[in-house]
């Protein structure tokens, strides 16, 4: 391979996608500019500031935390941030029921928990992880952290998938813990993970179960110490020796090419940027459609894809401690079939939310005055496509507040000093998330792999896409694996440093 330490990139957006990508490439020697929508990098990775708290905006936490380690082993550095395991990994209240139920990694300890509702938990959780760990590990190498050149290719590698995971395709995540579990409320536990992925277990293919196996016996969830954002800062110290410069308050809003190339970017100020590579991390769906014009994503292709649920989330700083909250907690209804049936299509908010609550104060004091606690509450609601205005998003606001309230004995409102509100028209808006989808392209057996925006661009030679929504698909590690997949097709493209 020829030395490239003359060629330069640059990549649109300062997400995780973006940063990682930036290390790599500028690791190989190649000079990278990122052009970043905002004020500060970070994307959904972010930190809200208001009056002496602070909260993360986004992710509070992450699960394959060796992911990260490969980042920075991979371009000789020491993973410049501590993490923390949770342990628990969060607790549960259902509607109904006057106590929490705390998850455990420790079998026997979850076991004592549900000793009321399921019998020998430990022994069917173990046998119900087997078979999710199995399907984890005989896929992670072969599809997940895999390029594909065709369709072809992709579906060869599926046949080094062994057969007995063929039942996996065809069953839903519901239907999995269905049938290992008797009570609802446990398996309303081993299916919140489809949550995370922006959907429903009535919708999420039940190969997803291998999250169950992630979060309770291959690595587990962890916090960054002093907050997800300190990740951010830490990335951004080594790129600022590298070399690689951020233009802030600067957003692509179209393209130039010649010669069957991308030739240049032109920013909302009317800059031309020119260089030699262009990575997206933006959307890669919707940045086919709304800045390429392309007409296989146009809005009306677009609207009939399968879309991850939209963020509603709140940050409120409050006077005093709350006991009953945890660092993470989910707050649950008594309808959980009835309730995910219609969250994503209904075109009203819902009266009785089912949220999340991630109290930063628990974990890092400095995040909040003395004697002060800060929440952040994540509400899953219908992308724009089904609710277009929220104008009533207080009465969803107060909704949540007031069953948080009732559920953990302390009156929120009462003690509120601050608060925000970010609704999925306040997400689109920031991120340029997709009609407001919180994580993008939903993880469908048919937006998966080479059936997901491939993260080299069918037109342009020189333009790829790095983030959630490309190869291998959302969340923190993924996002971090996806950098490695582009790096390596840039590499394949135009050589590294040796």
């Amino acid at each position: 391979m020829t030395k490239n330490i003359s060629r330069s990139v640059i990549i649109i957006g300062s997400g995780l996608g973006g940063l990682s990508t930036a290390l790599r490439l500028s690791t190989q020697g190649y000079k990278v500019t990122i052009l970043e929508k905002h004020s500060k990098p970070g994307g959904r990775l972010n930190q809200l500031k208001i009056d002496g708290f602070t909260f993360d905006v986004g992710p509070s936490f992450m699960s394959m935390s060796y992911e990260l380690d490969e980042l920075f082993n991979s371009v000789g550095i020491k993973t410049p941030v501590e993490l923390e395991e949770l342990d628990p990994l969060y607790q549960v209240y259902f509607e109904g029921k006057d106590r929490s139920y705390s998850i455990w990694k420790d079998l026997k300890k979850l076991e004592e928990e549900f000793k009321d509702l399921e019998p020998n938990l430990a022994a069917k959780v173990e046998k119900y992880l087997q078979r999710a760990g199995e399907f984890f590990h005989d896929t992670e190498d072969k599809v997940v952290k895999s390029n594909y050149n065709s369709l072809a290719d992709y579906l060869f590698k599926l046949t080094r998938v062994p057969l007995k995971h063929l039942p996996y395709l065809f069953r839903k995540m519901w239907g999995e813990v269905e049938k290992n579990f008797e009570s609802e409320e446990v398996r309303v536990i081993f299916s919140l993970v489809a949550f995370f992925l922006g959907s429903t277990p009535f919708e999420t293919p039940a190969i997803y179960s291998l999250l169950n196996y992630t979060e309770m016996k291959h690595n587990g969830y962890w916090k960054v110490k002093g907050g997800m954002y300190r990740l951010v800062e830490e990335m951004m110290k080594i790129l600022d020796e590298k070399g690689v410069e951020i233009v802030y308050n600067t957003e692509v809003v179209s393209v130039s090419n010649s010669n069957g190339k991308l030739n240049s970017l032109i920013d909302n100020h009317g800059k031309i940027w020119t260089a030699d590579i262009f990575i997206s991390n933006s959307d890669a769906a919707s940045f086919r459609g709304q800045i390429l014009g392309r007409e296989k994503f146009s809005e009306k292709k677009l609207d009939k894809m399968e879309w991850t649920l939209a963020p509603f989330t709140m940050y409120i700083g409050v006077n005093g401690k709350i006991d009953k909250l945890m660092h993470h907690n989910y707050f649950l209804g008594s309808n959980f079939r009835g309730y995910a049936d219609k969250i994503f299509t209904s075109s009203i908010s819902p009266q009785k939310p089912y949220y999340y609550v991630n109290v930063l104060s628990k974990s890092v004091t400095e995040c909040a005055p003395k004697g002060c606690e800060n929440l952040f509450i994540l509400c899953p609601v219908p992308d724009r496509r089904f609710k277009t205005n929220w104008d009533d998003k207080e009465e969803l606001a107060n909704n949540i507040i007031d069953d948080l309230s009732k559920r953990t004995g302390f009156d929120i409102k009462a003690n509120t000093l601050v608060k925000e509100i970010y609704t999925p028209v306040d997400w689109e808006k920031m991120f340029n998330l997709y009609k407001g989808s919180g994580l993008g392209l939903a993880h469908g057996i048919m937006q998966v792999g080479a059936f997901r925006p491939k993260n080299k661009d069918e037109v342009f030679p020189n333009l790829y896409y790095v983030g959630a929504s490309t190869t291998p698909g959302t969340g923190l590690p993924m996002v971090i694996i996806s950098s490695k997949l582009v790096t390596q097709r840039i590499a394949e493209d135009y050589g590294t440093l040796s």
